[in-house]
C-alpha cells in the first residue's frame, strides 16, 4: 500500500508559479513510475508529467518548457514545479504512482489561475 499526499496548491495570478509536492508513503526508489495528472471541470484528466524509476521524464507537450517534474528520494517526495501559469492550468493536479503492478493515487491539490 502506498499513501500520496499531495500538497502545494493554490491561487495564482497567470504568469506565476507554483510548485506541488507529492510525498509517498513508501520509497520511491521501490516505484516504477510517479506522475502528476490533471484535471479540470467538464474535462477529463490528463497527463502532465511523470517520472521513471531511473529518473526519465516525460511530459505533455501543454506544458514543455514550463513544468519540471523532479523528486527527492530521500524525502520520498516528487515535485511539479510550475511556472508561467495559464488560467487554462487551472484544475485538480494528482500524484499518480504504479508500484508491483498496483496504481495508487493522491486525493489532488487544486490549483487556480486567475487575476
Amino acid at each position: 500500500q502506498v499513501q500520496l499526499v499531495e500538497s502545494g496548491g493554490g491561487l495564482v495570478q497567470p504568469g506565476g508559479s507554483l510548485r506541488l509536492s507529492c510525498a509517498a508513503s513508501a520509497s520511491i526508489a521501490d516505484i516504477l513510475l510517479m506522475g502528476w495528472y490533471r484535471q479540470a471541470p467538464g474535462k477529463q484528466r490528463e497527463l502532465v508529467a511523470n517520472i521513471i524509476r531511473n529518473g526519465g521524464t516525460n511530459y505533455a507537450d501543454f506544458v514543455k518548457g514550463r513544468f519540471t517534474i523532479s523528486r527527492d528520494t530521500v524525502k520520498n517526495t516528487v515535485f511539479l514545479q510550475m511556472h508561467s501559469l495559464k488560467p487554462e492550468d487551472a484544475a485538480v493536479y494528482s500524484c499518480n504512482a504504479h508500484r508491483y503492478g498496483i496504481e495508487y493515487w493522491g486525493q489532488g491539490t487544486q490549483v487556480t489561475v486567475s487575476s
